[in-house]
């Protein structure tokens, strides 16, 4: 399993990371995770560096040394999709096997051996003080996923007239982040070619993100009846500029402005840095795992 500090939660100031190893090390020991210690919104180089993300989307460095006092960034994008006239409504559920297995046909026993977890002999059941265990609670067939599932109704799904979506890149917000190369201050060229990467950064993952299409779960699939276009708002009274971003073009504009920024002095992670899980972390995914599998077996077994 590969995560990484974009789909972690709570970006690099994820439990995941620093409970892992780089080298050998506690990641939040090491050199790179020691700069998270004094990482804030006056002195974000480092994440700059390590995870431009954790500025674009916000994060909180809520389990870190300092606690609920850690470095906290909030989120400079924000998009939403809401549905518009929603009108509630009802599903419906059921299930015909095609062998038409009958519930007189059981009851059903869980097998004390083989591959199939159930047996209608009781011979070949598991045993309890009580006698033969049954599946579920009277060893229906339905138990095994067998026989018809009695239709039902119930109150559930939605419908609408159409979605829209809004997507929001706050520049004021990047405007606040300082990029210091040294221990004076920031200089502005430096702050200014960050935000500009920054900026892009967001406008390259929305782009990308349209791209990809919008497929919210089962028969919520969205298609856009308009092409995405952006509105700059710059000075207050003016005319919001519209403009259009390709994927590609939305790419060429991040690279460039990342290549700028690293002329500009700035910091930037140009591999991957790979931690590993610590011991204790790997005991617990695996501990969870092997739980979520025997809670599974038994929800079948219907122990």
């Amino acid at each position: 399993m590969r995560v990484t500090s974009l789909e972690a939660p709570h970006r690099i100031a994820d439990a995941l990371l620093r409970d892992s190893l780089l080298g050998g090390k506690v990641f939040r020991k090491t050199d790179h995770g020691k700069k998270l210690d004094y990482v804030s919104l006056q002195h974000a180089t480092a994440f700059f560096e390590l995870c431009p993300t954790a500025l674009v989307f916000g994060m909180w460095d809520s389990t870190g040394p300092r606690g609920g006092l850690g470095a906290k960034f909030p989120r400079a994008m924000v998009s939403e999709i809401i549905g518009l006239h929603a009108q509630l409504g009802n599903k419906t559920s059921s299930r015909l096997d095609p062998a038409q297995i009958m519930l007189q046909a059981g009851p059903l026993y869980r097998a004390k051996s083989g591959d199939i977890s159930w047996t209608l002999n009781e011979n070949e059941a598991a045993r309890d003080k009580k006698g033969p265990i049954k599946l579920g609670k009277d060893g229906k067939p339905s138990e095994a996923n067998h026989s018809n599932a009695t239709p039902t109704i119930a109150d559930g799904g939605v419908t609408i007239s159409k979605a829209l979506q809004t997507t929001v890149l706050s520049l004021p917000a990047l405007r606040r982040l300082r990029f210091p190369l040294d221990e004076g201050p920031s200089k502005p060229e430096a702050d200014l070619a960050a935000r500009v990467a920054l900026a892009a950064l967001g406008l390259c993952a929305a782009a990308l993100n349209q791209e990809q299409g919008c497929d919210l779960r089962s028969r919520c699939q969205l298609h856009p009846t308009a092409a995405f276009v952006w509105d700059l708002l710059d000075r207050p009274g003016e005319a919001a500029v519209k403009f259009a971003l390709t994927p590609d073009g939305a790419t060429a504009v991040y690279r460039d402005a990342v290549a700028h920024a690293k002329k500009a002095g700035l910091p930037w992670a140009e591999k991957e840095i790979v931690l590993t899980p610590s011991p204790q972390l790997g005991d617990l995914v695996r501990r969870s795992q092997e739980l979520a599998a025997s809670q599974g077996e038994d929800k079948e077994g219907g122990v």
